[in-house]
């Protein structure tokens, strides 16, 4: 046995070797790339002039987007790039006419998956592409902050169009 103040010394060097050495986190912001189609219903026209057609609404709609997104600072949301793409058409069965979409694509860089949240919840939105980082890790605590985040606006989605159908 060693003398007690040695013994006390081997202890304390043991303590120290076992302890994790936790490395400052840094949080990695996301980079996602986020699609939305504009739809252009067409606008019949009044007094024998004034309509527009749905490539017309289409674009003027996306134009309309773009600006907001150039000019609307969202907290915790930078918009790096915008591209926009061809206006395509679809034939739809219900009207049965042709509909035109305006896509607008960004790349965004955002703090969190609940910020991620306001850009998929849109019914413009059609795809998502997570760029950086390769691997995602989510905390049971951040889980249940993004799915409480989503039940929230979707109940906010669903109080207004019960407000616009009682109109």
């Amino acid at each position: 046995m060693l003398k007690p103040g040695i013994d006390s010394l081997e202890r304390g060097k043991k303590e120290k070797k076992e302890e994790p050495q936790e490395l400052p986190k840094q949080e990695e912001k996301l980079k996602f790339k986020v699609r939305f189609d504009y739809k252009g219903k067409p606008k019949p026209a009044r007094f024998f002039f004034g309509g527009k057609r749905t490539e017309e609404v289409a674009h003027e709609i996306r134009e309309q987007q773009l600006g907001l997104w150039r000019n609307v600072p969202l907290q915790g949301i930078f918009v790096e790039h915008i591209d926009l793409g061809d206006i395509y058409f679809v034939y739809d069965d219900d009207l049965e006419s042709e509909m035109a979409f305006a896509p607008l694509e960004l790349v965004v860089s955002a703090d969190s998956f609940e910020d991620m949240l306001r850009f998929i919840v849109r019914e413009e939105f059609r795809r998502i592409e997570i760029l950086e980082p390769t691997k995602i890790v989510l905390s049971t605590r951040e889980a249940e902050r993004m799915l409480f985040k989503i039940n929230e606006i979707l109940q906010n989605k669903l109080l207004t169009r019960k407000r616009e159908n009682h109109r």
